[in-house]
C-alpha cells in the first residue's frame, strides 16, 4: 500500500506541510518518497522580476534554490527514517500539473500527496489551483494536505505575482 509517493514541492510552508504528512504516512506503509519540483515559465519570470537588478544567469539561480530545497526535503525524509529521492525538472515543457502527472506516470507514483492552499472565490479563479488540476486528471491516488490558514495567508504574500508579469505596461 502506497510504497512510492510522489511529492510535488515549491518551497511553500503548505508545500512543506504536505511533505509533513507524506513523511508521515510513508513511515507507517514503509513507502519511499519521490520529491518533484518543476521550474516553469512563471517561477521564472518572477525570477527575473526578482532579479531585476542583478546581473546574471536567472535558471542558474532558479536551479540552485530548487536543488536546495529538494535536499533539504531529502534530509528531513531521512530523518525520520524515510528513504527520498528527487528530481528537478527545468526543461519548461508543459504546465507543472501537466509534469506532475508525468512523473507520476513514468516513476510510476502509487500516491501523489501535495499540499494546497485551499483558495476559493476570486483568488481560485485568478490562480487557479495546481492541486485540483492534478486531482482532477491524477491515474493514481491523490492526497491533498490543506494547510493551516496562517500559511496559506503567509504564502499568499510571498508569491504574489508582482505587477507588469501579466500584464504589459
Amino acid at each position: 500500500m502506497y510504497q512510492r509517493i510522489l511529492v510535488p514541492v515549491d518551497g511553500s510552508s503548505t508545500s512543506d506541510h504536505g511533505l509533513g504528512e507524506a513523511i508521515r504516512l510513508a513511515k507507517i506503509t514503509g513507502g519511499r518518497l519521490r520529491l518533484f519540483h518543476v521550474i516553469d515559465e512563471l517561477s521564472f519570470a518572477l525570477a527575473m522580476d526578482a532579479y531585476s537588478g542583478h546581473v546574471g544567469d536567472w535558471l542558474k539561480e532558479l536551479r540552485a534554490a530548487a536543488t536546495k530545497l529538494l535536499e533539504e526535503g531529502k534530509a528531513r525524509a531521512a530523518a525520520e527514517g524515510v528513504e527520498a529521492d528527487s528530481v528537478l525538472c527545468d526543461n519548461f515543457r508543459g504546465a507543472v500539473p501537466d509534469r506532475v502527472m508525468a512523473e507520476a506516470a513514468s516513476w510510476p507514483a502509487d500516491l501523489i500527496v501535495l499540499g494546497t492552499h485551499g483558495r476559493r472565490g476570486l483568488g481560485r479563479m485568478v490562480m487557479g489551483s495546481s492541486a485540483e488540476q492534478i486531482l482532477r486528471t491524477a491515474s493514481v491516488p491523490v492526497l491533498l494536505v490543506r494547510a493551516p490558514e496562517s500559511h496559506a495567508k503567509a504564502d499568499a504574500e510571498r508569491f504574489t505575482i508582482p505587477s507588469g508579469i501579466l500584464a504589459s505596461e
